[in-house]
């Protein structure tokens, strides 16, 4: 994609230009197509997504609640910085009202990335960066080709990993330590497994 080299920096003009099946970002000013999803990928996305549904609904009753929770958002950040977040949240307490639009320009509170071979850096500095600059208190990075979940916590100095766990691990991982989390059910697992 080079439709930011030809006029400068990419904008959400160039995004909502692309065919509907064109999943793209804007990093640092450049448009950057998202990569081809593998299915140890997209298992991964939906696992995370299945795992956390307790939370994504009001708060009270049997379930933890408090989050409004998406798969596959584009969320601005800055002009230059439009993300499309693998699975992305908002608490309701910060957010009452359903975020809506492409791109979505309310902070979320939390973000999760599954990594891809080609995209990697973008998740591990790039992105990183960005929410760090904008103050999102909470930053996950699922790794299918190692098997791993990391949950990172924002701090004024950048932020501070609060978990690595790796598939045979069963975590309480922020902000959504209320339930266990099977990592290994990311990575294909059987969450009935013991």
């Amino acid at each position: 994609m080079t439709a930011a080299a030809r006029h400068g920096p990419a904008t959400v003009e160039d995004l909502l230009r692309l065919p509907g099946e064109v999943a793209a970002e804007i990093i640092d000013g450049e448009l950057v197509e998202k990569a081809i999803g593998s299915f140890e990928r997209g298992a991964a996305q939906g696992a995370l997504g299945q795992l956390l549904e307790p939370f994504n609904r009001r708060p009270g009753g049997r379930h933890p609640g408090g989050w409004r929770l998406a798969l596959g958002v584009d969320v601005q950040y800055e002009e230059t910085q439009i993300y499309r977040h693998d699975v992305v949240g908002w608490r309701r307490e910060t957010t009452p009202e359903r975020p809506s639009g492409k791109p979505v320009r309310i902070r979320p509170d939390w973000v999760a990335e599954v990594l891809s071979t080609s995209n990697a850096g973008n998740d591990l500095v790039k992105k990183l960066r960005t929410l760090h600059r904008h103050g999102v208190p909470h930053y996950w990075i699922v790794d299918p080709v190692h098997r791993t979940l990391t949950v990172m916590r924002w701090t004024a100095d950048g932020y501070l990993n609060a978990v690595t766990a790796s598939e045979e691990d069963v975590v309480r991982a922020e902000p959504f330590d209320a339930i266990e989390l099977r990592v290994g059910v990311l990575f294909g697992g059987d969450p009935d497994d013991e």
